[in-house]
């Protein structure tokens, strides 16, 4: 039997984990969700060293799995205000839960006799995993601009493009962009006049704002199912239910429309085939995961944590809005902040959001920096700082006021990184390569990101200053940065070039 030392083996992951942006502690600003409570992590950890070895394919064989979904639909269900009619599947995630909604409304526009390529409606601050859904699932995408000032959708706009070959309307609640609440309840109601369906988007919500009040202690608009045509909402787990990735729930407005999201086959020689979601066999892991932790929480332990997310979001919202050269977009319901240049500030005191979030990132703490984006009416979005807030936030709040004070003082009166010209220092012929409007292959877009120096080397990663990256991206059309981007990730991956004379394996030995 093969011997290992299972000491050296995770002694290097945790060498390799030290070079990982911070999980815990609050200094990451996106991507993660710390409620500062170490003891969930280790219930977690517990629950899906239990179910390692569990297959998730099927609820009838490991009948742990059906109990625990049953149990967390139910309970999303009631936090959701649905009824008996409302059902749903836990999800490896948000994009796999936009993904199954709007392959779902497909299917149910199909049937009642669509034909032709059906159209999804949402804003352009909508999830990219709805651009996702579109193009896996062959549907039109007729995103509708935003207010340029607040990002926020205006419902007759919306309403307007609402037609025969529209399957799925989608709105927010938030949205990750800029945090706002799109006006649910007008266009919910369109919706279910003109027979069509709408799914709330609350995957990074739908755990939160059950909790949450508006700037003025009022309840906020009504978003979830107690809204009448919602047909569909998800809401991840992973996100605001303080559960490991990756975990998110669905749930859908009657148990006939939900059983469309079902792929089923009995067509093959092998066992049938009924799968609730897109992955077949899956771990229970993040299942188990979310479970204990929503039996450890329980809506007590949410709102608790929802509480102190609200204190510090309403706190940096104060702090940013006092300094000078920056403001919040929008109004943002949620804890969730998109941060802009002040432009109604002389431009020598205003703080360039990208330029001011390298900054911040080298005094230890790391946000989320979007580009801006033209709109389809000839608008341009600004381009923002993300930040997200966590129940760990409201402990370290003073630190974080003064990395983000001290960056924008340096970051004041610094023109905004111009796109343009980062493309004008480039060499003449790598701006024709990009300029020239062909398709790249992948050695050309491995050839064009080692010249503008995003590429080689044996360590992944981003450079630490990111504005001129963003600057590019801007700058650059969308297919052609799109193009980049997936060269970057995907080499980032890849194995390293073998010498010619190296083994493709190691041989048995026969002993």
């Amino acid at each position: 039997m093969t011997s290992f030392d299972s000491g050296a083996i995770l002694g290097r992951l945790e060498e390799l984990r030290s070079a990982d942006a911070p999980t815990h502690g609050g200094r990451v600003l996106s991507y993660v969700y710390d409620s500062g409570r170490p003891e969930l992590d280790e219930l977690a950890a517990q629950a899906m060293r239990l179910v390692q070895p569990v297959n998730g394919l099927d609820p009838t064989t490991f009948t742990s799995v059906a109990v625990m979904e049953r149990e967390l639909v139910g309970f999303a269900r009631d936090l959701l205000h649905g009824d008996d009619e409302v059902v749903g599947s836990v999800t490896s995630g948000g994009t796999e839960s936009c993904l199954l909604a709007v392959k779902t409304a497909r299917d149910v526009w199909r049937a009642a006799g669509g034909s032709g390529t059906p159209r999804l409606l949402a804003p352009v601050t909508v999830h990219a995993a709805f651009q996702k859904a579109a193009a896996l699932f062959d549907l039109a995408l007729d995103l509708v601009p935003v207010d340029a000032t607040t990002g926020r959708v205006d419902a007759s706009a919306l309403i307007s493009r609402i037609g025969a070959d529209v399957a799925l309307v989608v709105v927010s609640a938030p949205s990750y962009p800029y945090a706002t609440l799109d006006p649910v309840g007008e266009v919910a109601a369109a919706c279910a006049q003109a027979g069509v369906a709408c799914h709330v988007d609350g995957c990074i919500g739908g755990w939160i704002l059950p909790f949450w009040t508006d700037a003025d202690g009022a309840p906020l608009p009504g978003w979830d199912f107690r809204v009448p045509g919602v047909t569909s909402l998800s809401a991840d787990l992973h996100k605001y239910g303080y559960a490991p990735k990756g975990s998110s729930v669905l749930l859908q407005r009657d148990r006939d429309r939900q059983r469309r999201q079902y792929f089923a086959t009995t067509g093959w020689p092998g066992y049938p085939v009924v799968n609730s979601t897109l992955l077949g066999s899956k771990s229970a892991g993040a299942l188990a995961a979310s479970w204990a932790i929503v039996q450890a929480l329980g809506t007590t332990g949410f709102a608790e944590l929802a509480e102190s997310c609200r204190r510090a979001t309403r706190g940096l919202q104060d702090i940013l809005g006092d300094i000078e050269g920056l403001r919040v977009v929008g109004e943002p319901t949620g804890p969730l902040l998109a941060v802009a240049a002040d432009d109604a500030v002389p431009a020598d005191r205003r703080v360039d959001p990208h330029y001011w979030a390298d900054r911040v990132r080298r005094r230890g703490w790391v946000l989320q920096l979007q580009p801006g984006l033209e709109q389809t009416d000839g608008t341009r979005l600004p381009r923002t700082t993300h930040l997200t807030i966590t129940p760990v936030t409201e402990a370290r709040i003073d630190e974080l006021e003064a990395a983000l004070r001290g960056a924008a003082d340096e970051a004041r009166g610094v023109p905004p990184v111009d796109g343009n010209a980062v493309l004008a220092s480039l060499p003449s012929e790598l701006v024709a390569g990009l300029t020239s409007g062909a398709t790249l292959d992948s050695a050309t877009a491995a050839h064009i990101l080692a010249a503008i120096g995003l590429a080689g080397g044996s360590t992944p990663g981003l450079p630490d200053d990111q504005a001129p990256l963003l600057a590019l991206v801007e700058a650059l059309p969308l297919p052609l940065t799109e193009r980049l981007l997936t060269e970057l990730l995907a080499r980032a991956v890849e194995p390293p070039v073998r010498p010619d004379s190296a083994p493709r394996f190691a041989a048995p030995t026969g002993e």
